[in-house]
């Protein structure tokens, strides 16, 4: 079992699943059903001696992984399970499940896997090619834009990988040309306010502030919304987009017309980035979402997290602004 920190996450989940199968467990402290699956996992990662690795990771500590992760499959609760092969997340599941239900979801992808102890290679032999994983993927939307440059879709998915892995100079480029049309889109809008965020965090000093230094400040002046905004950002890059939309919605309820409505826009922002992909008219008998992951348990199954995390902030809005 692995920890696993924003340092070490290329390392040990990315680069690792290159040799063998990483089940990454993402759960906190205060979470009583990550307490229930925890131990399941660990006597898992013993009885398949080797066949996967098992990591885990505080979504309290590292929210801007869990929070990627989060938005990536729209799942919104924990326990959250990924299991990462070859550089790439290939299913997952949410809950605290039993261990046959695991075992039945590792068996279902690790009887493709390579096992972690290769077969002997001989010296001469050269290795073969690893595939480069996210980057690859990257590389072909890249190509396939600019075979196709007025794809808005391939753009959109393209700029959003790029502002997710944290290459704001080429996000900002990539994403011009969608900017530069009247009217925008939403999506891209939506990019562009996630983009000014992560550039504020890197680029103003109050991008290393601690939360407490800005709740000191807003303990004082309720109303210093520049305060505010800067906190909310900062929340936007760590992946809090929830915390952030409450700091948000306290400028809206005191002053909606504030810096040209900016809180508004980035609100609005956030929700059209929060907001799950629309369910395709098909039912997969599989179980799996819109994005591809597994969501087991009957919670999962009732209902959707995510879209109920969207409307329950869409409504708070509406009474903010009406």
């Amino acid at each position: 079992m692995i920890d696993i920190t924003l340092e070490n996450f290329e390392a040990e989940v990315l680069q690792a699943s290159m040799q063998a199968p990483v089940l990454l467990d993402i759960w906190a402290t205060w979470c009583g059903p990550c307490k229930q699956l925890g131990p399941v996992l660990e006597q898992l990662e013993t009885d398949y001696a080797g066949r996967f690795v098992l990591a885990k990771l505080d979504a309290d500590k590292v929210p801007q992984i869990a929070g990627q992760l989060s938005q990536m499959f729209g799942v919104r609760s924990i326990p959250f399970c990924v299991l990462f092969y070859e550089g790439q997340p290939v299913d997952g599941f949410v809950g605290a499940l039993p261990a046959a239900e695991v075992r039945e979801f590792l068996d279902r992808h690790l009887s493709n896997a390579k096992p972690v102890q290769a077969e002997a290679v001989a010296p001469q032999t050269p290795a073969p090619e690893q595939p480069e994983g996210a980057q690859a993927a990257q590389d072909r939307l890249a190509d396939a834009l600019a075979a196709d440059p007025g794809n808005n879709d391939l753009r959109f998915d393209y700029v959003k990988g790029l502002i997710g892995s944290g290459q704001l100079n080429e996000a900002a480029a990539a994403l011009a040309p969608a900017m530069a049309q009247i009217p925008v889109e939403l999506r891209f809008e939506a990019l562009n306010q996630w983009l000014n965020a992560l550039e504020f965090v890197a680029n103003d000093p109050r991008g290393r502030w601690s939360m407490a230094q800005f709740d000191e400040l807003l303990t004082d002046n309720r109303r210093d919304f520049a305060t505010r905004f800067a906190k909310s950002r900062l929340l936007i890059a760590q992946g809090e987009w929830p915390l952030a939309m409450d700091e948000l919605l306290e400028i809206i309820q005191r002053d909606k017309k504030w810096d040209d409505e900016a809180p508004r826009k980035t609100y609005v922002a956030l929700l059209e980035l929060l907001t799950p992909p629309r369910p395709k008219p098909s039912t997969d008998a599989s179980g799996k979402s819109a994005t591809g992951i597994a969501l087991a348990g009957k919670a999962a199954l009732q209902e959707d997290p995510q879209a109920m995390l969207v409307s329950t902030y869409r409504r708070r809005l509406s009474m903010a602004l009406n």
